[in-house]
């Protein structure tokens, strides 16, 4: 038996538009998915997902804080209590804004009565410090014990702990929420 053997012409494997028709017509046929522009232009649109909430995470760490603002505020807005934690750290720490405490405790506060065992324990943080919120430690401790009943490890931590702070922010607490006197 002979070997059969196939030519293919480049020219024929080429798609030829008739000179009438416009691909343009057919909208984008090859859409940027994974680009950092796509999920940007998506947040723009408001569009919310549990994928485009996720790349927040990547461009806080990429330094784009603009963009996961923009992308962790649409995810909270629409429910999503991981991107309100998100939201607390960036107002926290005035990353893609300006640092607001109270804006902070409150995404905390959102997350916690939302059932959130990390917005449980960063809004018990809030309390017994009083960053943010009024302070009320005794109110604090509870929201650490319910995250700590959710299993949440540095909620049973702190609580071994006998709440001390530095058990779970040693830098923090002194430097940035320390008295000024």
């Amino acid at each position: 038996m002979k070997p059969i053997y196939f030519i293919l012409m480049a020219g024929l494997a080429t798609p030829v538009w008739a000179e009438s028709e416009d691909p343009a017509q057919f909208g984008t046929t090859n859409p940027d998915e994974m680009t950092w522009q796509n999920f940007r232009q998506r947040a723009d649109a408001g569009e919310t997902d549990m994928v485009l909430c996720s790349m927040g995470y990547m461009m806080t760490k990429s330094g784009d804080h603009d963009t996961a603002r923009l992308l962790f505020e649409n995810c909270a807005n629409a429910g999503y209590t991981g991107a309100m934690t998100w939201m607390s750290q960036l107002d926290n720490n005035g990353l893609g804004g300006d640092y607001d405490p109270d804006a902070a405790a409150e995404w905390d506060r959102r997350a916690a009565a939302a059932g959130d065992p990390v917005g449980k324990f960063n809004y018990g943080l809030d309390l017994m410090r009083g960053h943010g919120v009024a302070q009320d430690e005794a109110l604090g401790r509870q929201y650490v014990d319910e995250a700590a009943q959710n299993g949440l490890a540095i909620a049973k931590r702190l609580q071994g702990a006998g709440y001390d702070l530095d058990e779970v922010t040693p830098d923090a607490d002194a430097a940035k929420y320390g008295p000024f006197f």
